[in-house]
């Protein structure tokens, strides 16, 4: 108990001596609340880059304003922690929207991409309609192009894609309509 007490006692005067812009006093906060706070990030978002973020966000937050810890509310940590906590949760609710619009706006036809590759192929079978297809794709962004050269030229699923290129699937999903949006503009005036 006595040992909490102590901590405690030296979490408050760092975030004391932050009021008057004490740089020390904020490295020597973060080196002994970080640690703590990226393990919940991370445990809360399963990456290290975007817990580096979220903690460094908190952190940033008590340097413009640590004005805003309460002592009655409880300890210089848990404040901390649940800032990290709130804005780590915030992150994956956000990712969480995103996919699920993203999924909502891929048609049907594109889950089942394996099957309609040859289709694809056989449907582009003139020289001059295969220059233009690949003219098309290469106005795409590189990693809009990237995934449907690997879904429609290597036969690759967007499961199998996002294994291999270490993306969400539902980034994968948004890329594949975002890239088939503008190869169908592009292309708009090929159909006959």
């Amino acid at each position: 108990m006595a040992m909490t007490d102590i901590s405690e006692a030296r979490d408050r005067d760092l975030l004391k001596r932050l009021l008057d812009r004490d740089e020390d006093a904020f490295r020597g906060l973060f080196a002994r609340c970080a640690p703590t706070a990226k393990a919940l990030a991370k445990r809360i978002v399963r990456q290290s880059h975007l817990a580096e973020e979220i903690v460094q966000e908190a952190f940033m937050a008590v340097w413009r304003d640590p004005e805003s810890y309460e002592a009655q509310r409880g300890s210089v940590k848990s404040w901390l922690l649940g800032m990290v906590h709130h804005r780590a949760v915030d992150l994956v609710r956000r990712e969480e929207s995103h996919r699920r619009r993203a999924e909502a706006s891929i048609p049907q036809v594109i889950h089942d991409v394996a099957d309609h590759a040859e289709d694809v192929v056989q449907q582009i079978g003139l020289p001059e309609e295969r220059r233009i297809v690949r003219s098309a794709l290469d106005e795409l962004p590189d990693e809009q192009r990237d995934v449907l050269t690997l879904m429609y030229f290597e036969g690759m699923s967007q499961s199998q894609i996002a294994a291999r290129t270490s993306l969400p699937l539902g980034t994968v999903k948004s890329r594949t309509l975002l890239g088939m949006r503008r190869m169908r503009a592009s292309l708009q005036g090929l159909e006959r």
